[in-house]
């Protein structure tokens, strides 16, 4: 055993927020190097903090019950992007309104005697683990995003599978394009940053990248596309980050102003489809790739980085460094402050080397 300057005996995992790649990595990577480094006993928390304020039955987690879990997608914990302790929503009098349950999460844990917690999410769910974090809480953030949003760390667990996904959905998208002289618009996640979009569109050879940080125009867009048409490309792919918006314009949201739930992007794929098939006047087909790259067994790169991060969080207890978030600053794993970690997004460099690289080779940015 190594020895822990800590005060710790039994820990808890929470995994919050969208699902990604990779969780059940870390959630292993926690287990295993907290028993076999300092003799911890390691639990399970359901549903992420909504399983805390509820009083969801805790499930130890042991070598033997996590066997297998490396290349699952998904979490065996459950996770939801529901359920801020610090602004839940309950049913009084017929009515819903938002109370703070922080202090009942608070007092469970000490029931529970659970010493410290291991917290997996985004920037929303880290958004409350420093708040817990405030409350003398003592934990330990893992970066968890598919959307690779999170400015402290090089890259999040989860990303290069979600790329990988795209990039494979744009191989094929391409040949049924080809085959019928189609656009083919491919909408994909991100929310506010077009790492997925940018990264995917250039391994999947696309026509046109429209991301949130460069505001496109349309007339731009199709300009790209009849150029195309007129030298013998009688068909082109483009790809649309959710969060994506003309100039001058707005992002499309399915839900917006919804109590206790985060907004959510998705619609711009077809706006822009439309938009491209009345000024061009050719055949034009959307596909939103939507949760499918959230899915699936995690990659090789996703399986490590997650395997790493669980490791230096187990560590990060045991050296007593609480509040802070481990990050990926290659090639090591370091820590920082979880208020640090989530003050700024991290988004796409309009005037960086990928963007140029991307325009460089001939793709359409809309601008």
């Amino acid at each position: 055993m190594v020895k822990c300057v800590s005060d710790i005996k039994k820990i808890a995992i929470l995994t919050g927020g969208g699902d990604a790649p990779g969780l059940n990595a870390v959630i292993r990577g926690v287990v295993k190097a907290g028993i076999r480094k300092y003799n911890w006993r390691v639990y399970g928390v359901p549903d992420g903090f909504e399983g805390l304020v509820i009083g969801s039955e805790l499930q130890e987690l042991t070598e033997y019950n996590i066997r297998g879990i490396l290349p699952l997608g998904g979490t065996i914990l459950g996770t939801t992007n529901k359920g801020n302790p610090f602004e839940y929503v309950v049913i009084e009098n017929g009515k819903e309104i938002v109370k703070d349950m922080s202090d009942k999460v608070v007092e469970y844990l000490n029931i529970l005697e659970i010493d410290a917690l291991v917290v997996i999410g985004g920037d929303g769910t880290l958004g409350i683990a420093n708040k817990f974090s405030e409350k003398g809480v003592k934990l330990v953030g893992v970066p968890k995003t598919i959307d690779n949003d999170l400015k402290a760390t090089d890259y999040t667990f989860g990303f290069n599978t979600a790329i990988t996904t795209a990039t494979e959905a744009l191989d094929k998208l391409h040949t049924t394009a080809q085959s019928h002289h189609r656009v083919i618009v491919i909408e994909v996640m991100g929310r506010y940053a077009g790492w997925i979009a940018l990264e995917s569109g250039i391994a999947g050879g696309a026509d046109v990248i429209l991301i949130p940080e460069i505001p496109f125009d349309i007339n731009k867009v199709c300009s790209k596309i009849i150029r195309r048409n007129k030298l013998g490309s009688k068909f082109s792919i483009v790809v649309v980050a959710e969060g994506a918006k003309p100039i001058g314009g707005e992002m499309v949201f399915q839900e917006k102003n919804v109590k206790g739930k985060a907004p959510r992007l998705g619609g711009i794929g077809y706006v822009v489809g439309e938009q491209i098939q009345k000024i061009t006047g050719m055949d034009v087909r959307v596909t939103v790739l939507g949760h499918l790259q959230r899915g699936g067994s995690p990659t090789a790169y996703d399986r490590i980085l997650a395997t790493r991060f669980g490791v230096a969080a187990v560590d990060a207890l045991a050296q007593g460094k609480f509040g802070h978030m481990v990050c990926l600053r290659t090639p090591k794993i370091e820590v920082v402050p979880i208020k640090e970690a989530v003050k700024d997004l991290k988004k796409v460099d309009p005037n960086g080397q990928l963007v140029k690289a991307a325009e460089a080779i001939g793709i359409s940015l809309g601008r």
